[in-house]
């Protein structure tokens, strides 16, 4: 009976997850971009500036670079845990839960370490407003996917 009333609230739950996910793979991608085409350039003597970083980000602080790179793995793995979520809701039997729990506590666990380094990009200060909406979205995916992989465990027959 507990299984039959939580696969609305997992689903529920998988449809949001997606669209926040989907959201920071369009800003982190939009990041990215700039960074590359913002980014340092080597002169004809191929000498590297004074302080090189190869994670260079013209927007934000230090902790930028690594805080857009871990986004976008972990909006990658919570698109793709989306997949093995659906199936397992469309057959939601024992064979298909720890499929789709193992994706979303993967998904979670690279959510989780972006969203410290978007602590640590708050910290530092001198974020635009595309930062902070990506730093706002990695912290509340962070609690909405673990509730995803309970309210997925407890679909179960």
């Amino acid at each position: 009976m507990a299984e039959q009333r939580m696969q609305p609230v997992a689903s529920l739950l998988l449809l949001l997850n997606f669209c926040m996910y989907a959201i920071v793979l369009g800003i982190g991608a939009w990041s990215m971009n700039k960074a590359i085409s913002h980014g340092f350039h080597i002169g004809a003597d191929y000498s590297l500036p004074a302080h090189f970083s190869p994670i260079y980000f013209p927007m934000g602080n230090a902790a930028t670079g690594f805080f857009v790179m871990f986004s976008l793995i972990a909006g990658v793995a919570g698109a793709a845990s989306v997949i093995t979520g659906v199936s397992h809701i469309q057959s939601s039997t024992t064979a298909s839960l720890p499929a789709a729990v193992s994706a979303a506590s993967i998904a979670w666990s690279l959510t989780v370490l972006a969203m410290g380094f978007g602590c640590k990009e708050i910290e530092l200060g001198m974020r635009n407003a595309r930062l902070r909406t990506m730093e706002a979205f990695l912290i509340i995916l962070s609690a909405t996917q673990l509730i995803y992989i309970i309210a997925i465990y407890l679909t179960r027959k």
